[in-house]
């Protein structure tokens, strides 16, 4: 997407790229950043922590329930970010063979491993609001 951060590493140095076309660069010898940039590259997109508070708090939801408690999201989006965190493996997604299709999605185990992250960001939010 034009609009998201690339981090690539050169040469001991991160170089963070900018939409539109600045970059920085930041010593990686100083500080470790690949456990965040990697953390952050599984959760970044405008819609999946959304995603994963819902099957949070829902434990399953099929995917005409998770775009209705999105709401404006677009098909394409929830789409693409629900085969996103599903490669990543943060989601499950599980089809059973019937007509209509029925797909329900839930959390892995390591899509639960990040719920005491979510809560803290929710402890936050509440406390700031």
């Amino acid at each position: 997407m034009y609009n998201q951060l690339t981090l690539k590493e050169s040469m001991g140095f991160f170089v963070i790229y900018y939409p539109k076309g600045e970059f920085a660069t930041l010593d990686t010898t100083i500080v470790d950043i690949k456990p965040f940039a990697y953390a952050i590259s599984l959760i970044d997109g405008k819609w999946k922590m959304h995603i994963l508070f819902w099957l949070w708090k829902k434990d399953i939801l099929r995917y005409s329930e998770l775009k209705k408690a999105l709401g404006t999201v677009t098909h394409k989006m929830l789409s693409t970010q629900l085969k996103e965190l599903e490669a990543d493996g943060l989601i499950i997604r599980k089809e059973y063979p019937q007509v209509p299709p029925k797909v329900e999605y839930s959390l892995s185990n390591t899509g639960l491993s990040l719920m005491p992250v979510l809560q803290a960001l929710c402890n936050w939010g509440h406390e700031h609001i």
